[in-house]
């Protein structure tokens, strides 16, 4: 069965959870809960922007197998230092991506459903309309089927329709358990000691050429290698 269905119109609409998978859903998030309450936070923010006081919404990248901790670092740095502050999150049309969707609401992070390989164009839409609202967006750029630490141009064309700044995000981990997964996915242990970088801010201009957006792609992956030890 397919994760995702078709209204007459052709666009894609994610299938709704199902109850059991909603359960799960609640499972996992008062684990990640948990777990996140025993981790010891360090942080090196180098935006100079999450700071001050009128801060305005951001993209924030992060690699698709640091998602175990990312909803984490949002609620305790981003609305540790700005409480009104909501992020809206792509998620994938997968039956997967249905559960890890229910897991965002429960942090209160609106999902927005689709990837490279499904609503691709619908997701982005939504995320401007979020990002018009005043949200912060968030974006795994190598998700959701990989190469593992390859920058898809996704955080690129978000900032360019939004004219919101990229934030490279990544995190180390003193002690985890690394699944064999494509993405090699981060787990970590409880009471591990967690190294969180927020990189330096990069601007994307609404009318750079396809050369210069490809430049600031290479931009973002070095700037995201530089970040991220594993």
């Amino acid at each position: 069965m397919q994760a995702t269905a078709h209204r007459k119109s052709g666009v894609v609409v994610p299938r709704p959870l199902k109850w059991h998978g909603r359960l799960a859903a609640g499972l996992v998030y008062a684990l990640a809960r948990s777990l996140a309450g025993t981790v010891r936070f360090q942080w090196e923010d180098r935006t100079g922007l999450l700071n001050h006081p009128q801060s305005k919404p951001v993209i924030f990248s992060i690699w698709h197998n640091r998602l175990a901790l990312c909803l984490e670092l949002y609620r305790q740095y981003v609305q540790g230092l700005h409480p009104e502050r909501r992020m809206a999150a792509i998620v994938s049309a997968s039956r997967d991506g249905g559960l890890l969707a229910r897991v965002l609401e429960l942090y209160r992070v609106q999902p927005v459903r689709g990837s490279t390989s499904r609503r691709g164009p619908q997701a982005m839409l939504e995320m401007t309309s979020w990002a018009e609202k005043g949200y912060d967006i968030a974006i795994t750029p190598d998700g959701p089927r990989g190469p593992r630490y390859v920058m898809q141009e996704g955080p690129i064309v978000l900032a360019r329709l939004t004219g919101m700044p990229i934030i490279p995000v990544s995190y180390r981990l003193a002690w985890k358990k690394t699944l064999k997964t494509w993405d090699q996915f981060q787990v970590p242990f409880p009471a591990t000691r967690c190294e969180v970088i927020l990189g330096e801010p990069i601007h994307v201009a609404p009318d750079i050429t396809d050369a210069e957006r490809e430049i600031l792609r290479q931009k973002l992956q070095t700037a995201m290698a530089a970040i991220t030890h594993d």
